[in-house]
């Protein structure tokens, strides 16, 4: 496509071809963010150390002075600290505190926090859309196109996807994991291409890591057995965690020996952002299907509870109180919703 100086670096479609240490330094940081984040969501001890000690620690000492002359200075990583510390004690209040979880306001603020999330990402690939070089407001080369407003439209459709916090639950066994199932396999899935397009799309050369490591941080443990339907508590945890890397170190992943940098590649970029508008669009119009034909409330009630992946959380992960009540909102039993082990299936109401 015109217009786009390709790098002067060997490249292979979506990255730099790099040296092995990239691709390691890529597995270690996916193994650290999700140890971290496991080891937060069963210990207190843990989240004090990591989401009090260490950023109070840093904000006093460090943070003010380490990014100052990098590509990291500025506001805009501040914010990013503390408003993805600000969600993960929210969320480790709602471990700690039974009552909050029926409190249907405070509910509120994890999709309120996580939509506003990607509504400032959507604003910032439209924005992108005229950038064609240097972005002066993040130093960084960025090349604008419709790949831009493919994946805004992606990012739309994905937060519109947003329901059923009502029924967040905690779960009943030792590791204490916030279960939120209406953020279904689907939607993980295509949220986490929609940001690897946002990522890629303009920011380009921290995708690397900012992109890849960490959606993976937080998408492999969700994908098994002990991070199922947590995928909310590893995102925002992993998201603090890297956070706090990059304010930390804010050379990594610019100019040490391992930053990676992208392919600048509008074939990538276009490729990419398509397939975040196609699977954006599969899992929005299968969530309108279902509230339409099931006569769901987005906003009272779990719009997905009776599929097979989520009653299966219910069934091996909620006490019989949390079963209850999201039968409850259903209009129905947790038995004919498949919530119980004599039901092994989930069924139709």
């Amino acid at each position: 496509m015109g217009g786009i100086t390709p790098p002067d670096y060997p490249t292979l479609f979506f990255f730099e071809v790099g040296q092995w240490w990239d691709y390691a330094m890529l597995l270690l940081v996916i193994a650290l963010l999700a140890g971290g984040a496991w080891l937060a969501q069963r210990n207190m001890w843990v989240v004090l150390a990591l989401f009090v000690v260490v950023p109070i620690a840093l904000t006093i000492f460090w943070w003010p002075h380490s990014t100052a002359g990098t590509a990291s200075a500025g506001w805009f990583p501040i914010v990013k600290q503390y408003s993805a510390l600000a969600g993960s004690l929210c969320l480790v209040a709602l471990q700690i505190f039974p009552r909050l979880r029926y409190n249907r306001w405070y509910l509120i603020i994890p999709p309120a926090i996580l939509a506003v999330n990607i509504a400032e990402a959507v604003v910032r690939d439209f924005q992108c859309y005229g950038i064609h070089g240097v972005d002066p407001s993040q130093g960084m080369v960025t090349w604008g196109g419709p790949w831009n407003i493919m994946n805004g439209i992606a990012g739309i459709l994905n937060l519109l996807a947003i329901s059923g916090w009502v029924g967040i639950f905690v779960s009943k066994g030792k590791e204490r994991a916030l279960i939120w199932g209406d953020l279904t396999i689907g939607w993980i899935i295509a949220y986490d291409l929609w940001n690897l397009a946002y990522v890629y799309n303009c920011l380009a050369d921290r995708a690397w890591y900012s992109g890849v490591a960490l959606l993976a941080s937080c998408t492999i443990p969700a994908l098994m057995k002990f991070g199922r339907g947590a995928w909310i508590q590893y995102r925002a945890y992993t998201l603090t965690l890297w956070s706090g890397v990059v304010l930390t170190f804010p050379h990594f992943m610019h100019d040490s020996m391992f930053a990676h940098r992208s392919a600048h590649n509008p074939w990538a970029m276009l490729i990419l952002s398509a397939a975040a508008l196609v699977a954006n669009v599969w899992v929005f119009a299968a969530h309108v299907r279902t509230i339409v034909s099931k006569r769901r409330n987005p906003l009272t009630q779990e719009v997905h509870a009776d599929e097979a992946t989520y009653a299966s959380w219910v069934r091996d992960l909620a006490s019989e109180e949390d079963k209850e009540l999201i039968a409850a909102r259903l209009g129905t039993t947790p038995e004919k919703a498949g919530f119980t082990s004599a039901n092994g299936g989930a069924s139709s109401v």
